[in-house]
């Protein structure tokens, strides 16, 4: 599960936001914080993977925190959820790192698909990769350039999820090869709900597929993006 924390002074809203968060598929909430202090000491305690950060709370502002958060090295994605419009606030969290920014009010869909992209952008490096080289597919995934959606095949067996689809490839393309037990690890899965997707997109010609042997019992699917996907 992606875990995320959500930053509103205004109670109901922050209520309001965990909710839509709780009903996206693969999310779930860490916790709620209702100041810029509160924020930052749960970041550090809690380590989730997501913020839905206001610029306007009564101590420092959203802005104050994500540079704090950058100052401090904390790797965590950030998304502005705010009121605020000025070209100015923008330019900063633009600036300072965030990797959405939505403007209040909004639907439940609008905050999904940016959890989402947010998540398949997070997913596409891998993860403690170092100083792993990754090739231009993948830079352009994570910042959000790629074609994720165009790189699912459109028709999807019965049960499996389009925005599931997008993590599971996106994790895939983030390593050379993946195991079903991998990719079910980096996206929040169970490992037979992963491979599911995996052989789904083996046999729609999006992955390919071989066995790795290993001393003793059943060999080893190990899957990886076909060239002509990315």
């Amino acid at each position: 599960m992606i875990r995320v924390l959500v930053v509103d002074d205004d109670f109901m809203v922050a209520r309001i936001h965990a909710a839509f968060v709780e009903r996206t598929d693969g999310f779930e909430v860490a916790g709620t914080a209702r100041t810029g202090a509160e924020a930052l000491e749960l970041v550090a305690a809690l380590d989730p993977d997501i913020v839905l950060l206001d610029v306007h709370l009564p101590d420092l502002s959203g802005l104050a925190v994500l540079e704090r958060l950058r100052a401090e090295g904390r790797g965590v994605a950030v998304v502005m959820v705010t009121a605020e419009r000025g070209a100015a606030a923008v330019r900063a969290a633009l600036h300072g790192g965030a990797m959405q920014y939505l403007v209040k009010p909004f639907e439940y869909d609008d905050l999904a698909d940016r959890l989402r992209q947010v998540a398949t952008a997070v997913a596409s490096l891998p993860a403690d990769g170092g100083e792993q080289p990754v090739d231009q597919a993948v830079i352009d995934q994570a910042f959000g350039t790629g074609r994720a959606a165009a790189d699912v095949p459109l028709v999807l067996p019965k049960g499996l999820s389009p925005e599931t689809a997008e993590l599971v490839l996106a994790a895939a393309r983030g390593a050379e090869e993946i195991s079903a037990s991998e990719a079910a690890e980096a996206v929040g899965l169970s490992r037979v709900t992963a491979r599911r997707y995996l052989e789904h997109f083996v046999d729609a010609g999006a992955a390919e597929v071989r066995l790795r042997y290993g001393g003793t019992g059943r060999p080893e699917r190990r899957y990886r993006v076909a060239s002509s996907t990315g």
